[in-house]
């Protein structure tokens, strides 16, 4: 990957890894990290992350972890954590040995909740669930010390020690810090640190039936690897005082800091992961790795390439305050990386049949044609062409307008790379009147080249012959959502795009993709660009998923 995917200048995350390089802290050192939870697949949300915290670390020479922060066992999975680790390295990042989890820290974890009973910052609390969310109070009153805040030290030791052991039912008891229950800043009314829970983790198994919340366990995890700056989105800002309370309590030398930046939000998307979860969990879409999900997974497998993904969280930059992207620039980013790298070829999706009246009947013929026109290092590729061909039924009209430049009565066109032909008859349905067939002839002497008399023609179609071509089904995606902005949306399923895929099946594509391998990238003449489905598609049957289409939408808005 080039320096530009992943580095960026003057955002005020690098300013302040700047001064703290100025002043010599952490003994000149940077080491970030990616910390997702493995309750659910990253999204394009997460790919910013990704993109920021490893591309500081390559930029200053420093590390870059991957951390599992599996805190809470109900909904963790090794499907996910699997999908985490292939989904970050297919963008294009390597974390060398420095893959952890929060579940290798569980006993320090609770060493270190050990001693902050012991230093009086915490306590065992028999308040219930609802008792405990009346008693910390609201954004204008203060909370209320809860009836077991001063329980003796021994006490919350012994305690604990129990809740460890399974002595107690769930919700019986929980672990709190003792900070300040008067505080301006909820979070900071004695938060709950540790719960019982009598769920398997997917590692550790039955080992613990309590564990450390996620505010608890984060901000140490961070600590315990050496993080220096621990860079995460806007929602945890409130949290930063808690999480600076932990470390200076528990930490000694360098501590890592906490820097915010907003999250991504993406128009005609929703990146919260308890709405996908919803989407998956009711069959709304056809799983986490559908290509109309924002998941790396489904991007991967619409057919985004890696480094467009990283040209855009480029592109969008670092910024302060929350703002609606446009899910345009997006594609615009995967456009721009796709008309560069991805080889052309032919697909006709809605077939109508063209026989050529003046062509040899067993006659075959190949066309050398350019894999890219403009990249001559790409190479070509043999088109086959007989008598009858297939044509998108869009390039034909029976009664054409003047600027209308395909085929049609009187009309000639030259076909991609080919001949030029000229309709004569069409052949119809009796019953209902639709186009069956067309009738053309062609021009020996307009091989590939106009001739040399310099006769032209003004439309150029692409085509497949028939007797060639491979059968295939081919996807059209478009937004999942017809809501600008179905996040802000309090029932959001009411806003999915009853449209956002059309399957079309009876397409032809030409001869050279029928051992298209899966993923494999085009552009489709004329049609947009198409991916290879990486689930579906099988040596007897091709799939194409429409990965954006040609028309830049974005561009014309910047420009």
């Amino acid at each position: 990957m080039t320096e530009s995917e992943t580095s960026l200048t003057n955002d005020f995350i690098r300013d302040i890894i700047d001064e703290d390089l100025s002043i010599g802290k952490n003994d000149g050192k940077v080491a970030t990290r990616f910390p997702p939870e493995p309750n659910g697949y990253i999204h394009i949300g997460h790919a910013k992350s990704v993109c920021l915290n490893f591309g500081i670390a390559k930029q200053y020479q420093g590390t870059c972890n991957l951390r599992l922060d599996d805190t809470d066992p109900l909904g963790e999975s090794m499907e996910y954590v699997e999908s985490i680790i292939r989904d970050v390295r297919w963008l294009g990042f390597d974390w060398g040995n420095r893959l952890y989890y929060a579940s290798d820290y569980f006993e320090k974890l609770y060493s270190f909740a050990v001693e902050l009973i012991k230093k009086g910052d915490a306590y065992v609390c028999s308040l219930s669930a609802d008792e405990i969310r009346e008693y910390r109070g609201t954004f204008t009153e203060p909370g209320k010390d809860s009836p077991f805040r001063n329980r003796p030290i021994e006490e919350n030791l012994n305690m604990f020690a129990r809740m460890r052991q399974g002595e107690f039912a769930d919700g019986a008891h929980v672990l709190r810090a003792k900070i300040d229950m008067a505080s301006p800043n909820i979070v900071m009314r004695d938060p709950i640190i540790y719960r019982i829970k009598r769920e398997p983790h997917y590692r550790t198994g039955n080992k613990w039936v309590i564990y450390p919340m996620y505010d608890f366990a984060h901000c140490l995890s961070d600590a315990l690897e050496g993080i220096t700056h621990s860079i995460c989105t806007l929602e945890f800002e409130n949290n930063r005082p808690l999480y600076d309370w932990f470390v200076e309590r528990l930490i000694e030398g360098n501590r890592p800091r906490q820097i915010e930046f907003a999250r991504l939000n993406l128009s005609y998307t929703v990146l919260s992961k308890r709405r996908l979860i919803e989407l998956v969990q009711k069959n709304l879409v056809q799983g986490w790795d559908d290509p109309r999900m924002p998941t790396v997974t489904g991007m991967r497998r619409r057919g985004y390439t890696p480094a467009a993904i990283r040209n855009f969280c480029v592109a969008i930059g670092v910024a302060k305050n929350d703002n609606l992207i446009d899910v345009s620039l997006l594609e615009h980013c995967v456009r721009e990386d796709l008309n560069e790298n991805a080889p052309r070829a032919m697909c006709v999706l809605r077939p109508l049949k063209v026989l050529i009246d003046n062509y040899p009947e067993t006659q075959t013929e190949d066309f050398e044609i350019a894999n890219h026109p403009q990249k001559p290092e790409m190479g070509s590729r043999k088109v086959p062409f007989s008598r009858v061909l297939y044509i998108e039924r869009d390039d034909f009209m029976e009664d054409p307008p003047k600027k209308y430049h395909r085929l049609g009565t009187g009309r000639e066109v030259r076909l991609r790379g080919a001949y030029i032909i000229k309709f004569k008859k069409m052949v119809k349905d009796e019953k209902t009147g639709e186009v069956t067939q067309l009738h053309c002839t062609y021009d020996e002497q307009t091989r590939n080249a106009p001739p040399a008399d310099g006769r032209k023609v003004q439309g150029v179609i692409h085509w497949v012959s028939a007797a060639h071509c491979a059968p295939a089904e081919v996807r059209l995606y478009d937004r999942l959502f017809s809501s600008e902005n179905p996040g802000a949306e309090e029932e959001f399923i009411n806003f999915l795009n009853k449209d956002s895929l059309e399957v079309l099946t009876g397409c032809f594509a030409e001869a050279s993709l029928k051992d298209a391998q899966p993923l494999s990238k085009y552009q489709f003449e004329r049609l947009g660009y198409f991916c290879v489905d990486e689930k579906d598609s099988k040596a007897d049957k091709l799939v194409f998923n429409r990965v954006v289409a040609l028309r830049d939408s974005w561009a014309k808005v910047a420009r």
